[in-house]
């Protein structure tokens, strides 16, 4: 199995004084995620939860819709040219029911981190229709939960505190609970590891969730947490004016600039709730 971290020398000079050291880095390798044996995508990843991140990706894409659709995942043995495993092959068997991926799905490229949708033709080819309504999914969070879900994430990066240099992504409930937190080098692949485990969990769709993200919203993040049916996504930084956009269209919460005891709510106003200590809502609106 791949790591998730590993060791350099690095040149470290702080207020004048210069010393060499040993550092951890955040590994970064790509991932190639074949269905039913046919080459669909690659990406850059951190690796672990590779199969909840397959799983996701594929929930995102309007592939699959629940667990009992995926048969089998699995890495490629004999993926490299000596046969060896490199753990960055897998091959994602999808049960009888479930039709291949629409061929205008398929992304046979290079993918980087940081961007999840790289190479599609238009918008129009990323607005999947979505498989979870959400604006029926009036379950609001309070003001106060939304407000500890940062220090929450960030308590959970196990591998961040190690390197400094990755994203995350958490599931939690409207009463504060977590129930999953992935790291990555990329936004949308931490989105996906968590959306993923919970479809493998049986969990999709996430009804009455919050998903939290520790950098920006992006439109790709928005059309994953609706793809999952996820009705609130909180970001520590700015939303996009697509991501607004489509979660306007949605019916979804979207709430950006989480930091501390302010926030902005750009959609989805009503499902939260404001309480005693946690400001007016002209403050949580501007």
């Amino acid at each position: 199995m791949g790591r998730a971290t590993t060791r350099g020398r690095i040149l470290r000079i702080r207020n004048g004084s210069v010393d060499e050291r040993a550092d951890t880095l955040v590994v970064e390798e790509p991932l190639e995620i074949r269905v039913n044996g046919k080459p669909l995508t690659v990406t850059m990843r951190t690796p672990g939860h590779d199969f909840d991140l397959a799983a996701g990706f594929l929930l995102g894409e309007g592939v699959v819709r629940r667990a009992e659709d995926l048969k089998v995942i699995r890495y490629c043995a004999g993926a490299t040219e000596d046969g060896s495993n490199t753990y960055n092959v897998l091959d994602v068997s999808l049960a009888e029911h479930v039709p291949p991926p629409d061929t205008s799905l398929e992304r046979n490229f290079y993918t980087t981190s940081s961007c999840g949708l790289c190479g599609k033709a238009s918008l129009d080819a990323v607005r999947t229709r979505a498989q979870w309504p959400v604006a029926d999914d009036r379950v609001g969070i309070g003001s106060r939960i939304l407000m500890e879900l940062p220090d929450r994430l960030r308590g959970a990066q196990r591998v961040f505190d190690r390197t400094g240099g990755l994203h995350a992504a958490g599931l939690f409930t409207v009463e504060g609970e977590t129930l999953a937190v992935c790291e990555d080098v990329g936004r949308h692949n931490a989105v996906d590891k968590v959306v993923g485990w919970a479809l493998r969990q049986g969990r999709v769709p996430l009804r009455g969730s919050v998903l939290m993200v520790s950098g920006r919203a992006s439109f790709e993040l928005v059309q994953k947490a609706w793809m999952a049916g996820i009705p609130t996504l909180a970001a520590v930084s700015a939303p996009s004016s697509l991501a607004v956009e489509l979660a306007e269209e949605a019916g979804m919460t979207l709430v950006g600039f989480l930091r501390g005891a302010s926030m902005n709510v750009y959609t989805g106003i009503d499902r939260v709730l404001l309480e005693e200590g946690s400001g007016h809502a002209e403050e949580l609106t501007t």
